[in-house]
């Protein structure tokens, strides 16, 4: 499995499809809580994609901004409101001057990345007094068995571990880079289970529904599902009705600027 980018150019267009599965309703609240938290005004999403978080902070905060690097996934952002301001720009490198946002966020985006930890830096240095950086994911480790993509995909696991930085790791760069009261916050939980030949009308087995699977050459993704039905054909032979769990935690680190 390569480890090269997802070109969310193309996908951009169906991008919004995986939320018809999970409205991530879990993620919505608790960037909503924080930003009331902080009396936010000024919000920037890094990474924000077609904007689907940015529209549900909308009744939260007044100036929303957001940052991509995909023109696909920003011209689906562009579409949804007129309100958001959008820029084209790399995470390590934000385009913004010191000082002027109450929050600043990701989510599901870190480990694409180039520069995780450079990101940290910059959001710091964008962060009003009293404003925090929140970033939300997962930590793939000591996961492995939690969800079925890992098992029937190979190098899929492997690749995660190399893509996604650890939450220990997250923390430490929060901390280096001066920034306060990290705590960190479960979210949400998609705990799902897919039985027998259901699996195959999962919406995240479609190939490009996570990074995971587009990632994957299509003779890699084809070589999956062939193993997915083979053990399918297995286990009726031997009387058996198998599953294909998921069970993902999503949290989210928060660090607060103190006084510069």
């Amino acid at each position: 499995m390569s480890d090269k980018h997802v070109d969310y150019d193309q996908i951009a267009p169906v991008y919004d499809r995986r939320f018809a599965a999970n409205r991530r309703d879990g993620t919505t609240a608790a960037l909503c809580s924080l930003a009331r938290e902080l009396d936010a005004e000024r919000v920037l999403e890094v990474g924000c994609g077609t904007g689907r978080w940015l529209a549900d902070l909308y009744p939260v905060a007044d100036q929303l901004y957001g940052l991509d690097l995909s023109i696909g996934m920003l011209n689906q952002a562009r579409k949804r409101a007129e309100r958001y301001h959008l820029v084209r720009g790399p995470a390590s490198r934000l385009p913004f001057p010191d000082v002027v946002f109450d929050l600043v966020y990701c989510v599901n985006a870190i480990h694409h990345f180039d520069h995780p930890r450079a990101f940290i830096s910059e959001a710091r240095r964008l962060l009003r007094p009293g404003g925090a950086l929140a970033v939300v994911g997962t930590d793939p480790r000591g996961r492995k068995d939690s969800w079925y993509v890992y098992r029937y995909f190979k190098g899929v696991y492997e690749a995660d571990l190399r893509r996604f930085p650890s939450w220990g790791m997250v923390l430490d760069w929060m901390v280096e880079e001066g920034l306060e009261g990290v705590e960190c916050r479960l979210v949400e939980r998609i705990l799902e289970r897919k039985v027998g030949w259901e699996v195959l009308s999962d919406p995240f087995l479609q190939k490009n529904s996570c990074s995971q699977l587009a990632l994957l050459s299509d003779e890699a993704y084809a070589t999956g599902l062939r193993r997915i039905k083979a053990a399918l054909r297995q286990a009726e032979a031997a009387g058996e009705t198998l599953t294909f769990p998921s069970d993902i935690s999503i949290a989210m680190l928060i660090a607060r600027q103190g006084n510069i």
